[in-house]
């Protein structure tokens, strides 16, 4: 799998971010003859060259940056976008309690933006396998370049189907043969029956979901199948602390709910768990499945010219990336 580089001074190639006294960040691509260009002056990339990462570099007008090398966290939160993203908090506890470990094959629907994809490279390796499934052409370019930005190109280890998971992942893997499936999307129980093929005994289903009514659906239809362990449900808040002398109190703002984690196992074929004792629950009805569509929730639908942006945006980045140093 290529990657970027992640140590040694910096090249040209490199993706820095530079931040400034008051906290502002911002992500370049050093390239010959660019600059990081304000209203308080420029920063020559050509400055930047040769220099360790963590240093204090001044622009043109003795205004101070601090420059590293980004984060993955800090790459998926800047790239562009065309459907929203899982953020780091909630791709960092898919990875640990999904237990996604080097060599895994690993299937993914949708592919979104990539974010949740490049965790999932990392923790596979160079012997794993990522697949991820997208139903939207757009998204699916948007996500391929910025995976390739942050690799340094495509990874050999990965690939994107277009089709709608059902009926592509069939025809796409042999049963039994994935360790590990993470299912973004508004319906995830409609993809069950595949899902359930594809996975190897043991292995972990997660589905990132935005309401408790839809993780309510998803929980109930892994019960009622009857092949998957009780599954668990959470969600992860991060609030961030303010440390200044004796002025030591929680920060104004947190990242609170951004969408809930269910997780459950498979069973081996034919286990039958012991039945607990629980009330029963009415069905769904149309209303109830209405009241989960992107537009109930306030979703915005990303245009097809804002797509277009995107998609060049990412292709641009990439290139960047790719392109050698003249």
């Amino acid at each position: 799998m290529t990657t970027q580089r992640v140590r040694g001074p910096f090249e040209y190639g490199d993706r820095v971010q530079l931040t400034d006294a008051k906290g502002r960040k911002t992500t370049v691509t050093l390239i010959p003859e660019g600059g990081f260009h304000s209203h308080r002056g420029v920063l020559h990339h050509a400055d930047l060259i040769g220099k360790p990462e963590g240093s204090v570099i001044p622009n043109s007008f003795g205004i101070e940056y601090l420059a590293l090398r980004p984060l993955l966290a800090d790459f998926a939160m800047s790239m562009p976008r065309g459907a929203a993203i899982v953020y780091p908090k909630d791709a960092g506890q898919i990875v640990a309690f999904a237990d996604i470990f080097p060599g895994a094959r690993v299937v993914e629907a949708g592919v979104g933006s990539g974010a949740l994809s490049m965790s999932l490279l990392r923790a596979v390796g160079d012997g794993g396998e990522v697949i991820s499934f997208e139903r939207r052409e757009e998204f699916a370019e948007i996500a391929a370049g910025n995976i390739a930005a942050q690799f340094g190109g495509s990874p050999a280890n990965h690939r994107i189907v277009l089709g709608d998971l059902a009926e592509a992942l069939p025809q796409t893997v042999e049963a039994g043969s994935v360790d590990r499936v993470v299912l973004d999307m508004l319906a995830p129980w409609e993809c069950l029956d595949a899902v359930t093929e594809a996975l190897t005994p043991g292995g972990v289903l997660v589905c990132y979901i935005a309401t408790v009514t839809q993780m309510s659906r998803v929980v109930e239809a892994l019960r009622a199948r009857g092949d998957y362990a009780d599954a668990q449900c959470s969600e992860t808040m991060v609030r961030t602390w303010h440390v200044e002398g004796l002025a030591v109190r929680p920060d104004h703002r947190m990242i609170a709910h951004t969408g809930f984690l269910v997780i459950a196992r498979r069973l081996a074929p034919g286990a039958v768990l012991p039945v607990p004792q629980r009330k029963n629950k009415p069905e769904f009805a149309e209303d109830d499945i209405e009241a989960w569509t992107p537009g109930s929730l306030g979703d915005r639908t990303p245009s097809d010219k804002r797509l277009r942006k995107a998609a060049r945006n990412a292709t641009e980045l990439a290139e960047q990336t790719l392109r050698p140093a003249e």
